[in-house]
C-alpha cells in the first residue's frame, strides 16, 4: 500500500510537470488565454480521476477539445463584439458538453465508441494535428492568427511584411529543445525546459516579442451568476457545439483509456468513466476553464512514472493549482513564440503516421475513408467529418459482406476434404501437443466490429507455447483488423509465444504482406495453407518465438 502511494504521488507530481506549458499554450490557442486551459486542466484533472473509470488516466485540455473549444469561442466572440460580452454563451456551452458526457455515462454510451473504424480516428487525428500546427504559423512569425483555417491560408500573403525574427528564434529553439534535450536526459520534461529557459533568455535579452501578459492571481471566480443570467431564447446555439465538444470528449477519453488498460493490464469502466470526465468539464466551464478529456501522453507519462490508482490524477491536479497560486505573476512573462513552438511538436505527435505511410497499401475504401474524414476535419468540421466517415465505413462494409454471401453462394456446392474433418482432427491431437497450443478460430471477415472482442480474447489466453490463428473462413481484412491482429501477435511474443497462421485466403495474406506483419512478425515458414502441417510443423521442430523490435511500433498520441 505504501508503493502504491509513493508511485501515486511521483507520478501525479510527474504529469503535473508534462502538463503545465501544455496546459498554457492551450489556453493560449483557445482565444481565453492562458489561465484558462490551466483552470481546465486543474478541474478536469481532479473530478475525472475522482469519479472516473481508468485507475491511471490523467486529463485535462488536449490538442482536439482545444481545436474545437477554439472554434466555438471564436464563433460566439464573433457574434456577441468581445470575449466579456460572450462568456456567458462560452461557459454555458461548456457546462452543458460535460452534462452531455455525464448523460452518455448514464446512458451506457461509452460501450459503442468501440466499434469506431481505424481509418476514422486515423483521419480524425491526423486532421487535428495538422489544425494545430496551421493555426501556429502566424505566432511562430510573432504575428496575431486569424481565427479560421480558410483565413489563415487567404492571408499567409502579408506574412513577409511582419516577421519578427526573435519570435522566429524563439520557435525554433523550442522546438529543438523539446526533440533534441530527451537525449540528454528524460528525468526533466523538454517541454518544461524550453519553457522557462526560453522565458529566462527573452528577459534576459530584452527580445521585443509578444507575451501572454498579465493573468488573474489566485483562485478562479465562479460563473454560476452568469448561468443563471443567460438568455436561453436560442438554444441551438450552444446545443450543437456542446454536443460537439461532448462526442469528442467521449471519444478522446475512452481511446487512452484503451492505451492505459494496455500498459496496465486492467480494464477500465468505459460509463463511469464518461460521467467522471462530464461532472469535470462541468466544473471547469463553471469557474472559466477550457474543457478537456483523457490526455495519453499525460497518461503514459503517470504509468511509467509509478502511478497505479486514482490519486495520481488527483495530485496532478493539486500540483498544478500549487504553480497557479505561487507561480501565476512569473506565467505571464512567457512568450507567446515558444508557446507557438510547442504546439507545433503537438500537432506533429498527433498525426497518424502510421495510417499515412499505409495508405496505399490497405484497402482502398480503408484509405478513401481516411483521407475524407482527414480533409473534411481540418476544413469542415470535426464532428461532421467523423459523421460522414462513420457512415462511409458502415456502407463500405455493407458493400462488403453483401460481396462476401455472394461469393459464399457460388461456392457453396464445392466439396472441401481438407475441412471435412476439421473438429475432429483438433480432438485426436496427442496430449502433449494439446498441452502447449492454443487455437483461434476466425469465421468470418476481420474487420473493426470485431477487433474489440478478439483483443478481450487474446488478454484472456491461458498459458500456453503456440497460438495457431486458422484463417480458413476469413474472406477479407480491415485495416482495424490488421493492426488488432498485428498488436495481439506482438503481445503474444512478447510473452515468448511462438504464432502461426494456417488457412489464409488471398485477400487477408496480400494485406499482411502489404503492411510487412508478414514476413517481419510471423515469417513464411510459420505460415501453412492446412491445419495439418502446423500440427506436423509442431511436432518435428523446436519452434521458437521471433525477434521483433517493439521500437518500431508507434502509438497514435494525443496530448
Amino acid at each position: 500500500m505504501r508503493n502504491n502511494i509513493k508511485g501515486d504521488i511521483f507520478g501525479g507530481i510527474t504529469a503535473s510537470v508534462v502538463a503545465l506549458p501544455l496546459a498554457l499554450a492551450f489556453g493560449v490557442q483557445s482565444g481565453m488565454g492562458a489561465i484558462a486551459g490551466l483552470y481546465g486542466a486543474i478541474a478536469v484533472g481532479f473530478f475525472a480521476a475522482l469519479l472516473g473509470g481508468t485507475k491511471t488516466q490523467v486529463s485535462g485540455p488536449t490538442g482536439p477539445m482545444t481545436v474545437v473549444s477554439a472554434a466555438i469561442i471564436a464563433g460566439e466572440i464573433e457574434i456577441y463584439g468581445s470575449l466579456d460580452a460572450a462568456i456567458g454563451t462560452i461557459v454555458a456551452t461548456f457546462v452543458l458538453a460535460g452534462f452531455l458526457m455525464v448523460l452518455m455515462g448514464f446512458s451506457r454510451i461509452g460501450q459503442y465508441i468501440r466499434y469506431m473504424p481505424y481509418p476514422v480516428i486515423s483521419g480524425f487525428m491526423s486532421g487535428i494535428g495538422m489544425i494545430i500546427i496551421i493555426m501556429q504559423i502566424f505566432p511562430f512569425f510573432g504575428l496575431s492568427s486569424p481565427s479560421n483555417i480558410i483565413d489563415i491560408f487567404s492571408q499567409l500573403g502579408s506574412l513577409a511584411q511582419g516577421i519578427n525574427n526573435e519570435a522566429v528564434f524563439l520557435a525554433l529553439a523550442t522546438i529543438a529543445i523539446i526533440y533534441t534535450f530527451p537525449k540528454v536526459t528524460k528525468v526533466v520534461p523538454s517541454a518544461l525546459v524550453a519553457l522557462i529557459g526560453l522565458t529566462l533568455l527573452s528577459g534576459f535579452l530584452g527580445l521585443n516579442v509578444p507575451i501572454i501578459g498579465d493573468i488573474p492571481k489566485g483562485l478562479p471566480d465562479v460563473h454560476i451568476d452568469t448561468l443563471l443570467s443567460m438568455d436561453w431564447h436560442h438554444p441551438m446555439v450552444m446545443i450543437i457545439p456542446a454536443l460537439t465538444l461532448a462526442s469528442l470528449g467521449a471519444i478522446d477519453s475512452l481511446l487512452t483509456s484503451v492505451v492505459a488498460d494496455n500498459m496496465t493490464k486492467t480494464q477500465h469502466d468505459s460509463n463511469k468513466e464518461l460521467i467522471g470526465q462530464g461532472v469535470g468539464n462541468m466544473f471547469a466551464g463553471i469557474i472559466g476553464g477550457l474543457p478537456g478529456a483523457g490526455a495519453t501522453m499525460r497518461t503514459v507519462v503517470n504509468i511509467n512514472a509509478g502511478g497505479t490508482t486514482p490519486l495520481s490524477g488527483m495530485i496532478h491536479s493539486v500540483g498544478l493549482l500549487v504553480i497557479l497560486l505561487g507561480a501565476g505573476m512569473y506565467a505571464k512573462l512567457i512568450p507567446l513564440p515558444v508557446l507557438s513552438g510547442i504546439l507545433i511538436t503537438v500537432g506533429i505527435g498527433i498525426i497518424d503516421y502510421k495510417g499515412i505511410r499505409h495508405i496505399l497499401r490497405v484497402p482502398r475504401a480503408d484509405a478513401v475513408v481516411m483521407v475524407i474524414v482527414l480533409v473534411l476535419t481540418v476544413f469542415v468540421n470535426l464532428l461532421q467529418a467523423v459523421a460522414i466517415g462513420l457512415v462511409l465505413a458502415a456502407m463500405l462494409f455493407m458493400k462488403q459482406m453483401g460481396d462476401v454471401a455472394e461469393s459464399k453462394a457460388m461456392s457453396s456446392s464445392l466439396h472441401d476434404f481438407d475441412d471435412q474433418y476439421l473438429e475432429e482432427d483438433e480432438k485426436i491431437l496427442p496430449d502433449h501437443i494439446k498441452k502447449q497450443i492454443y487455437i483461434q478460430h476466425f469465421d468470418g471477415p476481420i474487420f473493426f466490429g470485431f477487433t474489440a472482442h478478439f483483443k478481450q480474447m487474446m488478454r484472456a489466453l491461458p498459458e500456453v507455447s503456440v497460438v495457431i490463428f486458422r484463417m480458413k473462413s476469413v474472406p477479407s481484412i480491415d485495416q482495424s483488423g490488421m493492426y488488432a491482429l498485428e498488436d495481439a501477435i506482438l503481445e503474444l511474443q512478447s510473452k515468448g509465444i511462438t504464432v502461426f497462421i494456417s488457412g489464409m485466403q488471398k485477400q487477408p495474406r496480400a494485406m499482411l504482406q502489404n503492411i510487412n506483419l508478414i514476413p517481419n512478425l510471423v515469417s513464411e515458414n510459420h505460415i501453412f495453407s492446412h491445419f495439418k502441417e502446423a500440427i506436423q510443423a509442431l511436432e518435428n521442430t523446436d519452434v521458437k518465438s521471433e525477434t521483433f523490435d517493439t521500437k518500431q511500433r508507434k502509438i497514435l498520441w494525443r496530448y
